[in-house]
């Protein structure tokens, strides 16, 4: 970290990056995780990384005469690294004599759009999506399977290919996540394979309202404990996920089972991305970048993820600078829009946290009843938002770029002001110091 009134920041925008310096009367603390040497060799890692699986026989050793394979991969949402971690399990399920066309890729989109096939190829690369049948789960399917009771005996479902394969797979990406604590694991079957109405469940207000559901939190965290029962209830049984740096880059990979997976990867995830502060902040600008920047759904994970530190990073009545171009408007799947839906309720913040704990929320629409919560304790700017009237319809400042939306929350913060500056704020959790201090 360091502190300048004159330092240029540089942040995340799209696929490129944009530089600023901070208004008069705005002194900036950059903020990034902790530096560690990416691996040299990332296919060799991968490699390596599967033949010595946790917690699980060697995947050639499962597949031996299997008929019917599944691997759930994460979708154009996630930076997950699948064109690493998907190959060599291709080349394990070959060995062991199973045939191309008994291999089934399953991309888990949970409630979002259905996956381009620009974006099939640009994730497992076009000679895995030329060779392999790779398919959208759809949350609303009529054929999805019941793997077990939901609360009041609902069922939770998942996609039939996932269940009904005699060996299903997954990759993942092991990072902060806001109710999960961590990613990775049995998340991608277990909701982006799965049902609305187990989404709707993990993602309800009694859900997210309990404390143990929070960010790089694994142990007693009843969002991960929901996790790993769905997706044990699935029979997944091995799965291949990666921790990477803010570049992008791989640090860690691990096979195997997914709790040993998750849970090993969480402890070297951990100290690479919490970061002390000593205190909170009047304005933070949340960097998030490509592709979490396509939608307003996606991009307001970073403001959520610095209120939702164990201290919000910025005191009440505050400022979240978010970058984003916001391509895709709010979002073009069902859950983008329950979202935008649920955002513009007439009465504002309280009102949406009132109904959606009143009388539940659709898949999608949790997003907006964490982003109420968001918005009763500060303000957010989106900057550089191509369609600025998306903004202002869910109650967020639009500004045309990162000057003019740091000029904006310097008029609501006053001057002067103190801001912190997170390039990766869906990686990087500050950790206020002073948190007996906090507003």
């Amino acid at each position: 970290m360091a502190a300048s009134s004159e330092q240029r920041f540089t942040v995340p925008f799209g696929r490129g990056e944009v530089r600023f310096a901070l208004p008069p009367g705005l002194t900036g603390r950059l903020v990034t995780g902790h530096a560690v040497p990416p691996l040299s060799d990332p296919p060799a890692a991968t490699r390596a990384a599967l033949a010595e699986p946790l917690s699980t026989p060697p995947l050639s050793e499962l597949a031996r005469g299997k008929r019917r394979v599944c691997i759930a991969v994460t979708d154009a949402t996630r930076a997950c690294p699948d064109h690493l971690l998907v190959p060599p399990m291709l080349a394990e399920l070959r060995r062991a004599g199973v045939p191309d066309r008994a291999i089934t890729l399953l991309v888990a989109v949970g409630t979002h759009r259905a996956s381009t096939e620009a974006e099939k190829r640009e994730k497992l690369g076009a000679a895995i999506v030329n060779r392999f049948r790779v398919v959208d789960h759809d949350a609303a399917a009529h054929d999805l399977v019941p793997v077990m009771d939901g609360p009041g005996g609902i069922p939770f479902r998942l996609n039939r290919v996932a269940i009904e394969a005699d060996l299903l797979l997954s990759t993942g990406l092991v990072e902060p996540h806001q109710y999960a604590g961590y990613s990775g694991g049995g998340k991608t079957v277990a909701i982006g394979c799965a049902d609305e109405a187990t989404i709707a469940y993990t993602h309800g207000p009694a859900m997210l309202d309990q404390p143990g559901t929070r960010l790089a939190r694994l142990a007693d965290n009843p969002f991960q404990a929901a996790v790993r029962r769905v997706a044990a209830a699935a029979r997944l049984a091995f799965v291949g996920n990666a921790v990477l740096d803010e570049a992008g880059r791989l640090v860690a990979v691990a096979y195997g089972a997914p709790e040993a997976v998750q849970d090993h990867l969480a402890e070297r995830a951990g100290p690479l991305f919490t970061v002390p502060i000593p205190a909170q902040a009047d304005v933070a600008v949340a960097g998030v970048g490509y592709p979490k920047d396509a939608n307003l759904y996606q991009a307001s994970r970073a403001a959520s993820y610095l209120h939702f530190a164990p201290t919000p990073v910025v005191r009440r009545g505050g400022a979240i600078v978010v970058p984003a171009a916001c391509p895709e408007g709010a979002g073009e799947g069902i859950g983008e829009q329950r979202f935008f839906e649920a955002m513009q309720d007439p009465g504002g913040p309280a009102a949406i946290i009132e109904r959606a704990r009143r009388d539940g929320i659709q898949p999608g629409a949790q997003r907006a009843y964490v982003m109420a919560q968001v918005l009763q304790h500060a303000r957010i700017i989106i900057a550089g938002i191509e369609q600025p009237a998306i903004a202002e319809a869910v109650g967020f400042l639009p500004a045309p770029d990162i000057e003019a939306a740091l000029r904006l929350a310097a008029s609501i913060v006053g001057s002067p002001a103190k801001a912190v500056v997170v390039p990766h704020a869906l990686l990087t959790l500050p950790i206020v110091a002073d948190s007996a201090a906090a507003g």
